[in-house]
């Protein structure tokens, strides 16, 4: 089995997308566009970063098969090229813009080529003019946050977050697997029973569901056939997809489609739902997609020192003796 964390990306942006969150999002900005200390507001931020970027999406990657299993996070699926990801995620709301942070990936040779191992979106928010103290004290707070895992308990009402990885060769990237988390705006957040209802209608039964104090747990799995995996495969416990855009991919050429869902609650109602974290993974096509890439970034520099090789014994300069 092999394993990767999370990797890096850049990306564009637009004017026409929306998304069902877009007003509750944007009113921090529009309130606080009149404070001398708001250097850019989010909407400018998204509009400059988002560059031309048209919407909706028009994906170029070839749809989903006849009578496979749905494999989609609004409209993400594996198998669906780098740039068309980033167009459908930035599309699905007009203050996304792709997260550049730093992170990790899968630990290959890439012998000096740069791979797009896979890019994150967040929500654009007011860039504040802040003194040296208040720099200081947003950086130990957010240290801390992510030492305790707040992030997503701590998230904005009506924004998301995503996490998407790819491979393949320079500029031929595919996606492997996607993760996104929304979280519910206060007052008109659905019903944690109402959400994998939902999820439900979309992805059809469970393969595991499961509910305790942290939330509700949906998984759905699948094997090379396309066939449910059920509770006495060997694969019930062993093929699952990373829910959250923090989370590492798991990859095997022994497990086929995979979806994760977990509902959190809120934290004053736990039949209210506060967040939604959805991940999806073709844990066998990112393996062999992963093996092939390997393979091809070694042929190539192969031949590389080959060809170097046969330039310098046909040019080089004798040596002195």
């Amino acid at each position: 089995m092999l394993v990767a964390a999370v990797s890096t990306a850049c990306g564009s942006s637009d004017e026409s997308a929306a998304g069902p969150a877009q007003a509750a999002a944007r009113a921090p900005s529009a309130a606080s566009s009149s404070n001398s200390r708001v250097a850019a507001t989010a909407a400018e931020i998204a509009k400059e970063a988002r560059g031309k970027l048209r919407c909706p999406a028009r994906p170029k990657s070839a749809p989903r098969a006849a009578n496979a299993p749905v494999d989609d996070i609004v409209g993400v699926r594996p198998g669906m090229s780098y740039d068309d990801a980033v167009n459908v995620v930035l599309c699905s709301h007009e203050l996304l813009i792709v997260d550049n942070s730093p992170r990790g990936g899968f630990k290959i040779n890439t012998y000096g080529q740069t791979l797009r191992q896979g890019f994150g979106a967040v929500f654009a928010e007011d860039r504040i003019n802040k003194t040296s103290k208040e720099i200081m004290a947003e950086m130990q707070n957010n240290a801390m946050a992510r030492s305790m895992n707040k992030r997503a308990a701590d998230m904005l009402g009506g924004t998301s977050r995503w996490y998407v990885t790819t491979m393949g060769l320079p500029n031929e990237e595919r996606v492997i697997a996607a993760s996104r988390i929304e979280a519910y705006v206060d007052g008109k957040a659905p019903s944690i029973s109402g959400v994998a209802a939902a999820l439900e209608d979309k992805y059809g039964p469970p393969m595991r569901k499961r509910e305790d104090a942290q939330g509700w747990f949906l998984d759905w799995a699948y094997d090379l056939r396309d066939r449910p995996v059920t509770e006495t495969s060997p694969m019930y416990y062993g093929c699952s997809a990373p829910s959250r855009p923090e989370s590492g991919v798991n990859l095997s050429p022994d497990c086929g489609l995979a979806l994760s869902a977990v509902i959190r609650p809120k934290r004053d109602n736990p039949l209210i739902a506060h967040t939604l974290e959805i991940g999806v993974v073709h844990q066998a096509q990112g393996y062999d997609l992963l093996m092939a890439t390997e393979q091809q970034l070694e042929r190539a520099e192969q031949e590389r020192r080959a060809a170097e090789l046969d330039a310098a014994t046909k040019n080089a300069d004798k040596p002195t003796m």
